[in-house]
């Protein structure tokens, strides 16, 4: 099998505002559009990221990246060129949930910088690669390719790209929902076939990207995990059947419903997901930690990832798998509906971090669930977290409590090996005061409390806070949630407990 010749980065930062503290570099907690270049230098000359993930996909963009990277800092990126040892990656705005000139504009700013870089003497184009968010078809893949093959072909005297280095574009699909991560293989395979006919030639590699927050927004902790288990297997399989190298990346934060990746537990995180070669490095990570500690953790990652292959899931497995998935995402997604009105309410009171476009009308999207519509997993999260009801416990212990039933349980201790740890980690967080008032009001949250119940029996641990620190953030909860009973402003109560746990959602 052929080996590309470019560099796979094991680490790619992102703009998720999903910090708590300060960044370390900056002078307040709110990332402005246009510190986010300087931000992107930081990370890869301070912290030793080497992919930066720019985000188009329901923000605001700071549109002359190139420009200001290149005017800033040329004698770095003439040592570190952006397209060979440094990446810049767009994340695309999806055409079907964003308005289509927003993809035009990243389009044409891709081939700028192409003609630009070539201008001032490098020889890679800088921007070369694109994800594309909420992939379910292949048929989405091969638009976007149809598509900038068209732009990239526009010819007037006045728009001198006739010499650009930039032939074609790599793309990553984004998969957001467990069953589409769990089929992503056969969009894969459908995609590649499609690029063999377009390009005549097979892709050189592929990059497929598993989103860990969003299918966790929508599922659940254990149906996202053993999803993306599968995933992997069936990407170790496909480098064998196509001869063509797949490197997984994997959209990590630091809370264990977003995937649970710190700078202290890189090791333990790298054995539960074997297999894959990029993870994502969001604010929390590089904020919320000493920079030390930080810049330790990436060297890690940097060392370990390449080392890890896939767990092969059997087909038999695969199956049971899918078996016991709804017995967790049918609780998890029952008891989310119907608390949505108060996380909702909670998370119009997390601070802002970055520069958002409105998730309605002309520019933008909601996440929803069933009937419902809830912030995006960030806000979800932290909303949740701020009242001390941690997300991976819902649906969690009453799920658990059906597998053990059947005798299923060994499909979680097999292929989700972190799943005690994870409970334990969030139950750290756990304020039962809060929850038993709450259910005082609406019987739905005893369903959380019953999930609890489960987790601690079938487990034999106990949800509780230990350090000074958990112990002091359920303080802190227990004064968000008296404030929000009695309409008081608590931001900065919510900030202070997202310092404590190290990542605001």
């Amino acid at each position: 099998m052929k080996v590309p010749k470019r560099v796979i980065p094991s680490t790619m930062a992102s703009q998720h505002p999903d910090h708590a503290d300060k960044p370390y570099w900056y002078h307040k907690h709110f990332i402005d559009v246009h510190a986010e270049s300087e931000e992107c230098f930081r990370m890869f000359s301070e912290l030793g990221i080497d992919e930066y993930k720019w985000d188009w996909e329901g923000k605001l963009v700071d549109e002359s990246v190139m420009e200001r990277m290149l005017g800033e800092h040329f004698d770095f990126f003439k040592r570190y060129p952006l397209g060979e040892k440094k990446f810049i990656t767009f994340r695309l705005p999806n055409p079907k949930v964003e308005t289509e000139f927003r993809l035009g504009r990243a389009f044409l700013g891709i081939l700028s910088a192409a003609a630009m870089a070539k201008k001032v003497g490098f020889v890679h184009a800088p921007l070369f690669e694109v994800i594309l968010p909420m992939t379910e078809t292949s048929e989405e893949m091969l638009d976007i390719q149809s598509a900038f093959q068209e732009i990239s072909g526009l010819k007037h005297k006045l728009y001198k790209l006739d010499n650009n280095i930039l032939d074609n574009i790599e793309l990553i699909p984004l998969f957001e929902q467990v069953q589409t991560i769990i089929n992503s293989d056969t969009i894969l395979k459908e995609y590649i076939e499609g690029y063999k006919k377009m390009f005549k030639s097979k892709p050189e590699y592929m990059r497929p990207y598993i989103a860990r927050s969003d299918p966790a927004l929508n599922s659940g902790l254990v149906p996202t995990v053993l999803a993306i288990k599968i995933a992997l297997s069936k990407y170790k399989e496909l480098t064998k059947q196509l001869d063509i190298p797949f490197y997984p990346i994997i959209g990590t934060a630091a809370l264990p419903f977003r995937g649970g990746l710190t700078p202290d537990n890189v090791e333990s995180f790298v054995r539960e997901y074997k297999g894959i070669r990029t993870v994502l490095i969001q604010g929390g990570f590089r904020y919320d930690y000493p920079k030390d500690l930080v810049i330790s953790g990436i060297k890690k990652l940097d060392t370990l990832l390449s080392k890890q292959a896939a767990v092969d899931v059997p087909k038999v497995d695969e199956k049971e798998i899918q078996h016991i998935i709804p017995f967790f995402e049918t609780y998890y997604r029952k008891t989310v509906e119907e608390i949505a009105p108060v996380i909702n309410q909670l998370a119009s009171f997390l601070p802002k971090r970055r520069e958002r476009v409105q998730h309605i009308g002309l520019f933008g999207y909601s996440r929803g669930l069933g009937k419902v519509s809830l912030p995006r997993a960030i806000g979800f999260t932290g909303a949740l977290y701020s009242v001390g009801i941690p997300p991976e416990l819902i649906g969690t212990g009453r799920g658990l409590r059906i597998i053990h039933s059947l005798g299923k349980q060994n499909l979680i201790d097999r292929y989700y090996i972190n799943f005690k740890a994870d409970i334990i980690r969030a139950g750290k967080y756990l304020n039962r005061e809060n929850l038993a008032d709450l259910t005082q009001n609406s019987p739905v949250w005893g369903e959380i409390i019953d999930d609890i119940d489960a987790l601690e029996k079938y487990l034999k641990i106990d949800l509780v806070p230990v350090t000074k620190e958990e112990k002091e953030h359920q303080k802190l909860t227990s004064k968000i949630y008296t404030n929000l009973n009695k309409g008081g402003d608590f931001q900065d109560l919510i900030v202070k407990a997202g310092i404590l746990r190290k990542s605001l959602g």
